[in-house]
């Protein structure tokens, strides 16, 4: 069970041993459990200390050995050791600013155990789903944009969070009524301290008084694929938290609520458009003109969504003109690279996240538009990237059948999107663990492969990292909510199908289905 954030800034406060106003608090709660080659350790967080130093107890020196090279911010880490049946011991220590270190936690002992395929998966889940859990912002508990954004956090990134954690409670390891409290904390920040341009919420939002913050210079209002993210995000945990308890039925009423006051039509900018825009500014109203729709990318969502809206809907034919764009000259593909038929798409399918966002909560399985079934053409997207991979045209280093996934992420030089017709060389785990539902054979092995051969550099307390690139010898420190929460969802998709089945059972989405023009596959 993980602990409650509020719970642990007490007592790590009644923890506090002050000396002239400059001890650092003794840490507490500290909690150490063993998984597959790695300890991880979980403790009380302190918001007023700069950080964290971790011991281990060394046996060859009879001393204890600082772990962290640098001080360590999340209360949260991870210590890989790859190898199983070691048992360890643990001490944490809080900083000052100053660098004054206070005396030590109590100790934690464990030991690292081999685990089976599903331990596995579940580990991995657990630990990625603590950046969300841990990491989530102190005052609303929405999903900071990435490791150290602060007060930065994400409207998208938030909505892939909701249904990581309620992953969490399914898997037994966030507790249900704790969960469902975060949620309605986050739901109502939402509602009742965050900025909305005509229902619809900024990308980029501070987690602590909900304005926004700015995207771009232009980009300084309403978001409407972020916005689509997180709504997708809040439906399936409506149906999931469906108990008739006080908590669950006021999270599920102002969802419902937020749900209803997005404005989708408002982004059709015309009264005879059919094509929805991304951005709205009050400043600067529609000066970034940027349309949704006429490739396939990740953006399905949107029409869906807008044309699912009980309250502020799309036509229905705004998804073939619209997000298909007629005729679709850039939609359609139809060609075949490696041997695997790709129907609509980039050549070569592009950035694997086109194949991830919108169908995180959106089941792609047993059904087809007059184009393609998308749970095909998805598949088949992701083997493509991989075979791609394989081929290696460029000889960048490592890649093979087992290192393979180009999608957005961070770089060496800055983040950016990756895929067969721009790749520099970085991998990027998300890639592959996301497309697990449509290639679970290939996306498991590579799994292993990250994990037991690369993770003493690429695992860390929030599980994989978020990118490397072994031409440079460069592993990246970052983690991103918007690759984190993919892996989460995604592995559980492939696992039970729980965030289809929660979206997919919210009563407006056939009805949205019947009214394009779906049809059972």
């Amino acid at each position: 069970m993980i602990s409650n954030r509020w719970l642990i800034y007490l007592l790590s406060c009644v923890a506090a041993l002050v000396v002239g106003g400059q001890s650092a608090a003794v840490i507490t709660g500290l909690k150490a459990t063993g998984h597959d080659s790695r300890i991880d350790l979980v403790w009380n967080a302190d918001e007023q200390v700069a950080g964290y130093n971790i011991y281990r107890w060394d046996n060859r020196s009879s001393g204890w050995l600082k772990l962290n090279a640098k001080l360590h911010k999340p209360a949260v880490y991870s210590d890989f050791l790859g190898k199983n049946n070691q048992w360890c011991r643990y001490q944490i220590k809080s900083v000052l600013a100053n660098g004054s270190e206070s005396a030590a936690s109590k100790e934690a002992i464990v030991k690292t155990a081999a685990m089976n395929e599903e331990e596995l998966l579940t580990s991995v889940q657990q630990a990625t789903i603590r950046y969300f859990w841990e990491y989530g912002h102190p005052v609303s508990g929405l999903s900071r944009e990435r490791k150290g954004s602060r007060d930065t956090c994400t409207s998208g990134g938030t909505g892939f969070g909701m249904m990581a954690i309620m992953v969490g409670v399914e898997r037994g390891l966030i507790g249900r009524t704790e969960a469902a409290q975060r949620l309605l904390t986050m739901v109502r920040f939402l509602q009742e301290k965050a900025t909305r341009y005509h229902g619809a919420w900024s990308h980029w939002l501070n987690g602590s008084t909900g304005k926004t913050k700015p995207f771009s210079r232009y980009d300084d209002g309403g978001d409407l694929v972020e916005t689509a993210y997180l709504v997708e995000g809040m439906l399936t945990v409506r149906q999931y938290f469906s108990r008739d308890d006080q908590i669950e039925k006021e999270l599920r009423e102002r969802i419902t609520q937020l749900w209803h006051e997005v404005e989708w039509d408002w982004n059709l900018q015309r009264p005879d458009s059919k094509q929805l825009y991304w951005h709205w500014s009050p400043k600067y109203g529609w000066k970034m003109n940027h349309k949704i729709g006429g490739h396939f990318n990740e953006c399905m969502i949107v029409y869906l969504l807008a044309i699912a809206s009980p309250s502020h809907p799309i036509p229905a034919d705004c998804y073939y003109e619209g997000w298909c764009g007629e005729p679709p000259d850039e939609y359609v593909n139809g060609n075949s690279y490696y041997g695997y038929k790709q129907w609509v798409g980039w050549p070569k399918g592009g950035p694997l996240f086109f194949t991830h966002y919108s169908f995180i909560g959106f089941d792609p399985r047993g059904k087809r538009d007059k184009y393609c079934n998308y749970f095909e053409n998805n598949r088949n997207i992701s083997l493509i990237n991989r075979e791609y991979c394989i081929e290696n045209p460029d000889n960048h280093k490592g890649y093979s059948n087992l290192v393979w996934g180009l999608t957005a992420s961070d770089t060496p030089g800055g983040y950016t999107a990756h895929e067969p017709r721009r790749d520099n060389g970085t991998i990027t785990p998300s890639a592959a663990l996301s497309a697990m539902p449509y290639v679970p054979e290939e996306s498991i092995a590579t799994l292993k492969h990250f994990y037991y051969e690369l993770g003493e550099k690429l695992w860390g307390e929030f599980g994989f990292r978020d990118a490397f690139n072994l031409d440079k010898n460069w592993f990246a420190e970052s983690y991103l909510a918007i690759d984190q929460g993919p892996i989460v969802c995604m592995i559980e998709n492939y696992r039970t199908g729980l965030c289809w089945k929660m979206f997919m059972s919210n009563p407006e989405i056939p009805v949205m289905l019947n009214k394009i023009g779906w049809k059972s596959d």
